[in-house]
């Protein structure tokens, strides 16, 4: 059974080597720990199957807003519905923070990720063109008006 929990450092080897499987230009380590050390705008979370890491997802809450800068699934358990449900969980937390709406930066090429998002309630606001610097590839911006406090945050870990 997939369990949640707050990311903290016992989970970075795992994350990591997660975000290396996933992004063509990763985060470093250090990155990623900084955000759960250093980060008071930063909120993450892991998805755990057994005790280990196999998903993690984040946002930063700048003033009334959240920017979702991470959602990443091991390899072998993508397709299993992990990274929707990362997705739901940090949609919850931010309405349970009275945040406004949530954005996103994900690859034009990105289908699977888009197709959840789209699913979720998120829209198309822009494009910001050649914004990966690895492929200069276009990022679709997209953005979801929130609801605070439509969400039971008591669901948030279950």
């Amino acid at each position: 059974m997939v369990e949640y929990e707050e990311m903290t450092l016992r989970h970075l080897d795992e994350v990591y080597a997660i975000e290396t499987a996933s992004f063509t230009v990763p985060w470093s380590r250090k990155a990623l720990s900084d955000e759960i050390t250093s980060n008071d705008l930063a909120h993450y979370i892991v998805a755990l199957d057994d005790g280990k890491v196999i998903g993690y997802a984040g946002l930063w809450h700048v003033v009334n807003e959240g920017h979702i800068t991470n959602v990443a699934v091991s390899p072998e358990r993508r397709k299993e519905g992990i990274g929707e449900a990362l997705l739901k969980r940090l949609i919850a937390y931010a309405e349970s923070k009275e945040m406004i709406g949530l954005m996103l930066e994900v690859r034009v090429s990105n289908y699977d990720a888009q197709r959840i998002y789209f699913k979720n309630g998120f829209e198309l606001e822009h494009i910001r063109k050649r914004y990966y610097s690895d492929t200069r590839e276009d990022a679709l911006v997209l953005w979801k008006k929130l609801e605070p406090g439509a969400w039971n945050l008591d669901d948030y870990f279950k």
